[in-house]
C-alpha cells in the first residue's frame, strides 16, 4: 500500500467522479476524490506528501475554483503535477492556469487522463507556461 501513487481529484459531478476513479485505479493511481476546492486545499495543506498529483475541475461549487486550488497546491509545492479538467473554461487556461500544467477539455478519455498523470510525473519540472 505504500507503493501507491495517490492522485487528489476535485470534482462536484458523482458521475464523473465515477469515471475518473475507475480510469485512475485501471492506470495504477489511487484515486483520493473530493467535492470542493475547500476541501482540496484543507487536504494538501495537511498532508501533501500524501499526494502525487492534482486532477482539478475548474467550476466547483462553493466559493474556491480549479484555478485558485491549483494556485495553493503550488505555494504548498511549487513543483506540484497539475491537470485541469472543464467543458467551458479552456480559453482561460493560458491567463489563469499555473506553468507546467495540462488541460483536459471535457468530453475527453480516461485514457488522456492517465496519460496527462504520467506526463507530468515523468517530467520532473520541465519548465513550460500554459498555452491554448
Amino acid at each position: 500500500m505504500t507503493d501507491l501513487l495517490v492522485v487528489l481529484v476535485v470534482e462536484d459531478d458523482p458521475l464523473i467522479q465515477t469515471l475518473i476513479d475507475e480510469a485512475l485505479r485501471d492506470g495504477g493511481y489511487e484515486p483520493a476524490v473530493v467535492a470542493s476546492g475547500e476541501e482540496a486545499i484543507t487536504l494538501l495543506q495537511g498532508n501533501r506528501e500524501h499526494y502525487r498529483a492534482l486532477v482539478s475541475d475548474i467550476n466547483l461549487k462553493g466559493t474556491i475554483d480549479g484555478w485558485d486550488v491549483a494556485r495553493q497546491a503550488r505555494e504548498i509545492d511549487p513543483s506540484f503535477p497539475i491537470i485541469y479538467m472543464t467543458g467551458a473554461a479552456s480559453e482561460q487556461w493560458a491567463s489563469h492556469g499555473v506553468p507546467n500544467s495540462i488541460l483536459l477539455t471535457k468530453p475527453f478519455a480516461p485514457a488522456q487522463l492517465v496519460t496527462a498523470i504520467s506526463q507530468l510525473l515523468n517530467a520532473g519540472g520541465q519548465p513550460t507556461a500554459p498555452t491554448t
